[in-house]
C-alpha cells in the first residue's frame, strides 16, 4: 500500500530550497523512504557523487556501510525496505578538512514530518557525530564513547561512526568495532528482515 501522504511529502522534500544561498552547487535534496520501511539511516549530508547522482550513499562510504550491514544494493536501495534520511539533505560545501557540516535547517524542519509517516521503523542507525548529538540524550562528549554506549540507548537506536574512509585511523585505533559492534550490527540487520 503507498502511503500518499508520505509521496507528497518526500517530492516536498525534493522540491525543498530552504537554505539555497548556502550551498555551492545549489539544492539537491536526498532522501529515501516508505511507509514500510524497517530500517532507517540518518547520516550526516550528501557528498558531491552523491549529489551528481541523487543516489544516497552512492560513494565509497556507501560501499564500507553496506559491507557493515551485510547488505546487497537491492535491499539497501529498496525505500520498502530502507528509508534514508541524512541530517543535511543536499551537499553544504567543502571546508578546510574535508565538507562543511550539514546545514542545520534540514533536521528541525523535515526529520520529524518523515519520521510520522514511518510507522514500521524497528532500528534506527545514528551515522557520525551530527546525528547522534540531535538525537542521543546525554551523549557522551567522544564519537568512540557514544559508539561503545550503543547499549544505553533505546533498543531501536544504534551509533556508529561514518564509514568514510577519512575514518580509516579511527577504525584502526578501534579494533573492537569491527570485531565486537559489527557482528551485533548485522545481527539486527538479520532479525529486520527474516
Amino acid at each position: 500500500m503507498i502511503n500518499t501522504e508520505l509521496t507528497i511529502l518526500i517530492e516536498d522534500v525534493r522540491r525543498c530550497n530552504h537554505c539555497e544561498a548556502h550551498l555551492p552547487l545549489g539544492p539537491r535534496p536526498v532522501v529515501q523512504a516508505s511507509s514500510a520501511a524497517k530500517l532507517l539511516i540518518i547520516g550526516q549530508a550528501p557528498g558531491t557523487r552523491v549529489h551528481e547522482t541523487g543516489v544516497p550513499w552512492n560513494d565509497p562510504s556507501g560501499d564500507r556501510l553496506r559491507e557493515w550491514l551485510w547488505m546487497d544494493k537491492d535491499r539497501f536501495y529498496d525505500p520498502a525496505q530502507v528509508a534514508i534520511m541524512p541530517m543535511g539533505f543536499c551537499y553544504p560545501g567543502r571546508g578546510k578538512s574535508g565538507d562543511l557540516p550539514p546545514r542545520p535547517e534540514c533536521a528541525p524542519k523535515w526529520h520529524a514530518l518523515i519520521a510520522s509517516h514511518l510507522p514500521n521503523i524497528q532500528l534506527t542507525l545514528l551515522i557520525g557525530d551530527y546525528a547522534q548529538r540531535y538525537y542521543l540524550k546525554d551523549k557522551p562528549k567522544t564519537l568512540t564513547e557514544t559508539v561503545k554506549s550503543n547499549t544505553n540507548w533505546a533498543a531501536d537506536f544504534l551509533a556508529l561512526p561514518h564509514p568514510s574512509p577519512r575514518n580509516n585511523l579511527w577504525l584502526k585505533k578501534n579494533p573492537w568495532f569491527e570485531t565486537d559492534t559489527i557482528p551485533q550490527l548485522r545481527q539486527r540487520i538479520d532479525q529486520l528482515f527474516l
